[in-house]
């Protein structure tokens, strides 16, 4: 079973230096249908422009992971890193016992583009912890390549859930089959692009929740990036 979020019926919010979707419920966008799906809570589709950005502000037993699509963003916390990420990396908070962190664009001409994911942890009261990786295009193009998971394996972010998250490039006409292990869930989400998904269409910044589903079909209809979540 298939349940398809377009991305024009997601929560909107312009405020001039950030234009922000809500797949789920945040901030002020609340609807009592999507408040989250498993363990996934949050994926807000960001745009910031130029010379503007989220101030210092705190977070607590959240897994965060911050993907962004085009440009850079600037992220600096009260554990002592500052790091820009660039398409390509991937970085995991564990807010654990509380952290602040602020987020900045950094260009004075272009804006950033990203995604910021939620995943409610397993365990409360961690101690914070921060992640940052590069993942080369050649290691996602025509597969899914694992970037989190719960035990760090094959190279991914550790994220303390019982859940896994998967980049992938495909080029046109490229197709991916993934079986899905009973009693599993999988959320995923068209970063760009347009695909198939068992027969159904999916274009760019859609999401679909996947269940009882054995096995995953996954056609490109043009190049796409997607990301897939694969939740218990």
């Amino acid at each position: 079973m298939l349940h398809i979020r377009k991305a024009a019926e997601r929560g909107h919010a312009d405020h001039g230096w950030l234009n922000t979707w809500h797949t789920f419920s945040f901030a002020d966008y609340h609807d009592p249908q999507y408040m989250g799906f498993r363990v996934l809570r949050v994926i807000n589709e960001d745009r910031v422009q130029p010379g503007e950005g989220f101030g210092t502000h705190p977070h607590r037993d959240m897994e965060i992971i911050t993907y962004v699509i085009d440009g850079a963003l600037e992220h600096k916390d009260s554990m002592g890193n500052g790091t820009v990420i660039r398409p390509g990396d991937v970085q995991r908070m564990s807010a654990g016992t509380g952290i602040t962190h602020s987020e900045f664009n950094p260009s004075s001409e272009v804006p950033v583009h990203f995604l910021q994911i939620w995943i409610l942890p397993d365990t409360k009261g961690l101690e914070p912890k921060y992640e940052q990786k590069f993942f080369r295009d050649e290691e996602k193009r025509g597969r899914l390549r694992l970037v989190a998971s719960n035990d760090g394996r094959d190279g991914s972010l550790t994220i303390h859930q019982d859940a896994a998250l998967y980049d992938s490039i495909l080029e046109e006409g490229m197709e991916i089959d993934c079986p899905v292990p009973a009693g599993r869930h999988l959320w995923l989400q068209v970063v760009c692009g347009a695909v198939n998904v068992n027969g159904v269409s999916l274009g760019q910044s859609d999401g679909a929740a996947i269940s009882d589903e054995a096995l995953l079909k996954i056609i490109a209809k043009k190049d796409s990036k997607l990301l897939l979540f694969n939740l218990g």
